[in-house]
């Protein structure tokens, strides 16, 4: 006689709570039954809706076992009763939440289990995706908390984690809930917040994942907006704030006051600044509710946690507890974005404040004052400038734009000539629309600082490209001074009220609608938005509302038109003869004219020979020469070129869509040696499946020739890609420039740098070039080094250039703008290198040129061991190659910086032993070599049949 063992029950509960939301729960609870973890099971709780909902969850429940519904009697009127009634029916030792409106990734709940298992912790927290339906973009929940693997020995040793206030991407342990009766409120919104806050406080442990665990989608769609964004209601304020009281009586209660710091820091930076963002958009009424709401709680706010805020932030807390709504409002505009300037500022007795008028007291002094942001030193390529519109009149088809340019920083009042444009583009080339700013300097009220103009803009003369457009723009307003460029927004008012116009069609273009308005959000641009008219119109508008149509239009478009079509129509090119005159050039995936390709095609160009150009771009084409041809890359013009080409030179990777016809040379020059690594010596690459490593190989057996720039990179580069071809052992022809440094072509180059980056006199120049983090590219985690305490130390000495790699962000902080500069407008870095008078980089290949300078290289690697566990792997131990110090904090760094000449003298021999091993074939005449070996004999030198050099 067998016992009969019991099934066991579900290793996660999944409770998925709706209402009203018949459409978009199946999305919601497919995405956990198609879970990677199969032994689950789903709770859907309906909090009592009226619509189709009950039905569709009956539906779910009917289809799969695994789903059990729960339909509460009466509405609770948030999210708090129905994720109560899921906690009470789980029978998961561990369970998570789940809006219906989003989604959970395939490894969610499985990856999130094996973390719990493996560490034992009360919750395991993971990383957000947050989905913007309209744009289709997304973008990551606070990625900085979110870095690696980690248990958190309770929040006080990372009270950062109060930002993470979400419930919904956590998964508890269901005995910790119940020990701590941990429950949502029921008479608020906002109450995962508490919850939260509680569970992370009470949790003896919690981990940490750096994957997406959770997909929250934010609607396109005013009418389904969530809780969290309805914010234009003033109870979603109230609610929020009565969320932080009730946080901070916990925390009071549970003897954790000392928490009340990072809390209130919390509050400030995440729920207090939305609300301050929307400002510009409210009217005084609701500004004056929200002010009434918030003020007194502000006052209670820890004074360490204001002064961590931004300037601007405090100036619009401060500007708001006045009652100066307006001015509040104004300032809004400015959060987070320190090129935009206040419209007025005052200055006196050494001192610079906010507003149009001297402070009246000490306390308004203190509130106002911005005198760390040094405006009178700014550059003028980067310095502050609010550029407004005054007013819109339609002129027939045309817009007649007045302009009013707000200049604190006096940045236009410096010698030299401004000239200005309106410029804005849909989907090709932008209209550039001339204006002039009146002369002699009126504008309102007589203020010197503000300057007027107007510029007529024709929708109708704005490019819409082949298909047409339907999307939104927003024009920028364009400033070059002595060679000097900046682009910058162009702000409307608020309550501009919105004019619409009609294109007629053109050529094989449909008839189009333009509307003009503010901006909703943001900083509130002025706005341009197309949409098809006629026939073409009202299918698109049909298709907006019927969700599959829609999706089938987008499948149609991108079969007419996507990668799939252009890749036959390539294979059906190459029918055609070669071109053998054409030489197809690309770097940096078209990002500008630099690298090797630009080092090369220069050096063809010196030798008249009689072959073409082409160059490949991808957005931005100041870079490239007057008169260069360019062809957008992933265009049709691309794909022809590429098709006919005899030559095709690049330093990263023609898309491999793209195969290379036998009667095609290609010249693969890479962008570096490499410090980590790469190839099949990647993991994400070396345990791929076999069908990604067989596209990895057919790219790379597409090179007829790969330059080396030493017998490091065949041991590391071309061994990890196994490649097989023919090798140039001539040095990088880019590091000509640096190798031959004095000559006085590239003295005038760095000149020209400096000056591009209003270097003043007598400062010396460091490069900071960090390289990016595996698994936090666009987190900004690799600036590392503390640029205010630098500044602080060697501001009056030193400009820092600061140029992250292009995986990353950064933005100069308003207080720091005098001394530090952005150097990602400049797509070749010999520009920066060559300028520079120090480079600070950590783990990037830029090493390897730079050392070609013979000038110091200095390493920031504080993450040094956290980089080699974590990381994708290095060839070579920092420690026992480096050229320079490896420094921990910036106080190293200052020390270094203020005695250079020590540390040159001190690392003479390494940097001699790096140089050797790394740069021995860097002549100098690297370019001319390529060009003789790869282009044989039709590259002949002056003398031999060549133009003249």
């Amino acid at each position: 006689m067998t016992t009969a063992h019991p099934a066991p029950g579900p290793d996660v509960s999944v409770v998925v709570i709706v209402h009203n939301d018949a459409e978009r729960l199946p999305r919601a609870v497919r995405s956990v039954l198609a879970q990677s973890l199969r032994n689950l099971e789903v709770i859907i709780v309906d909090d009592c809706s009226t619509d189709g909902t009950f039905a569709a969850a009956e539906r779910l429940a009917a289809a799969d076992p695994r789903v059990r519904l729960i339909r509460l009697p009466v509405n609770s009127g948030g999210c708090g009763a129905p994720r109560n009634a899921g906690i009470d029916a789980a029978r998961a030792p561990r369970l998570m939440f789940l809006d219906s409106d989003d989604e959970l990734p395939y490894h969610a709940c499985k990856s999130l289990l094996l973390t719990a298992e493996e560490t034992g912790a009360d919750l395991v927290t993971g990383e957000v995706t947050r989905l913007f339906e309209e744009s289709g973009t997304t973008g990551l929940w606070y990625p900085e908390l979110f870095e690696d693997v980690r248990v958190v020995h309770g929040i006080r040793s990372a009270p950062e984690f109060f930002l993470d206030h979400l419930s919904t991407n956590k998964l508890y342990r269901a005995d910790f809930l119940a020990r701590h009766a941990l429950r949502f409120p029921e008479d608020m919104h906002y109450e995962d917040q508490l919850f939260t806050a509680r569970a992370l406080t009470l949790a003896r442990t919690f981990a940490v994942v750096p994957w997406p665990v959770y997909t929250w989608r934010l609607a396109a769609d005013p009418a389904t907006l969530s809780i969290s964004s309805s914010r234009h209601k003033l109870r979603n304020a109230v609610d929020r704030i009565k969320a932080a009281r009730l946080i901070d009586a916990f925390l009071e209660e549970s003897g954790n006051a000392a928490l009340r710091p990072a809390k209130d820091e919390k509050f400030l930076r995440h729920d207090f600044r939305l609300y301050l963002g929307d400002l510009p958009f409210r009217d005084p009424e609701w500004i004056a509710g929200f002010a009434a709401a918030v003020t007194p709680y502000l006052a209670e706010i820890a004074p360490e946690a204001l002064a961590a805020m931004p300037r601007e932030q405090q100036i619009c807390q401060f500007l708001l507890c006045a009652g100066r709504y307006e001015e509040a409002a104004e300032c809004a505009r400015t959060l987070d974005r320190p090129r935009l300037a206040p419209r007025h500022v005052v200055r006196d007795a050494g001192r610079m404040y906010w507003g149009p008028a001297l402070p009246r007291d000490a306390e308004e002094a203190a509130g106002l004052d911005i005198t760390s942001w040094r405006l009178d030193d700014q550059p003028f390529a980067a310095g502050p400038l609010r550029h407004e519109v005054a007013g819109i009149d339609a002129d027939g088809p045309l817009l007649r734009i007045r302009l009013r340019t707000h200049d604190p920083a006096l940045l236009l009042t410096a010698p030299g000539a401004v000239t200005a444009e309106l410029r804005i583009a849909t989907t090709g080339e932008p209209l550039a629309v001339p204006f002039a700013y009146e002369p002699a300097a009126p504008g309102e009220d007589g203020d010197p600082a503000c300057r007027t103009a107007e510029a007529v803009l024709d929708p109708r003369r704005i490019p819409l490209g082949p298909k047409g457009f339907r999307g939104r723009r927003h024009p920028v307003v364009v400033l070059e001074r002595l060679g000097l460029t900046r682009s910058d927004p162009l702000l409307a008012p608020a309550g501009l009220t919105p004019l619409r116009a009609r294109i007629p069609r053109r050529g094989p273009l449909a008839a189009h609608t333009v509307r003009v308005a503010c901006e909703g959000h943001g900083a509130g641009r002025l706005e341009l938005s197309w949409r098809r008219a006629g026939a073409l119109g009202r299918a698109e508008a049909a298709a907006g509302k019927a969700e599959p149509v829609r999706r089938g239009l987008q499948r149609l478009t991108r079969r007419v038109t996507g990668p799939r079509i252009k890749a036959l129509t390539y294979h059906e090119l190459q029918k055609l003869p070669v071109d053998d005159g054409l030489v197809v050039f690309e770097a940096l995936e078209g990002r500008g004219y630099a690298d090797s390709p630009r080092a090369i095609h220069e050096e063809l160009q010196r030798r008249g020979l009689p072959l073409r150009a082409v160059w490949s771009y991808a957005g931005n084409r100041s870079s490239y020469p007057e008169g260069l041809p360019l062809v957008r890359r992933g265009s049709w013009e691309y794909v022809h070129a590429l098709a006919r080409a005899r030559y095709w030179v690049d330093s990263h990777g023609f898309p491999p869509l793209y195969d290379k016809r036998p009667a095609t040379r290609y010249l693969q020059t890479w962008h570096g040696q490499a410090f980590k690594h790469m190839g099949f010596d990647v993991p994400e690459l070396r345990l791929a499946n076999a069908e990604r490593q067989r596209r990895h190989r057919e790219t790379i057996a597409r090179w007829d020739a790969l330059i080396a720039p030493s017998e490091e990179f065949e041991r590391t580069f071309v061994r990890a890609n196994g490649y097989e071809g023919e090798l140039l052992r001539t040095g990088l022809p880019r590091n000509d420039d640096l190798v031959r440094w004095e000559d006085p072509a590239r003295r005038e180059r760095a000149a020209a740098t400096r000056e591009r980056l209003q270097i003043p006199d007598g400062r010396r120049v460091l490069l900071y070039a960090p390289t990016f983090r595996d698994g936090a590219r666009g987190s900004g985690d690799s600036v590392r080094a503390d640029l205010a305490e630098l500044v602080r130390s060697l501001g009056e000495d030193w400009t820092i250039v600061v140029r992250p790699h292009y995986y990353e962000r950064y933005t100069v902080p308003r207080e720091l703008g005098h001394a530090v500069r952005d150097g990602r407008e400049f797509p070749d870095l010999n520009d920066l290198l060559l300028a520079s008078d120090a480079l600070l980089t950590d783990y990037s290949s830029l090493m390897f040129d730079y050392a070609n300078l013979g000038r110091p290289i200095l390493f920031f690697t504080d993450d040094y061991e956290h980089y080699r566990a974590t990381a994708r792997g290095t060839y070579y131990d920092l420690p026992d190659i480096a050229p320079g110090p490896m420094l921990t904090t910036t106080g190293e760094l200052i020390a270094a910086l203020r005695d250079l000449k020590a540390v040159q003298e001190e690392w003479a021999g390494a940097y001699a032993r790096f140089r050797e091993r790394f740069n021995p074939h860097e002549t100098g005449r690297s370019s001319e070599a390529v060009v003789d070996l790869f282009f044989g004999a039709a590259a002949p030198r002056a003398g031999a049949g060549g133009g003249p050099r």
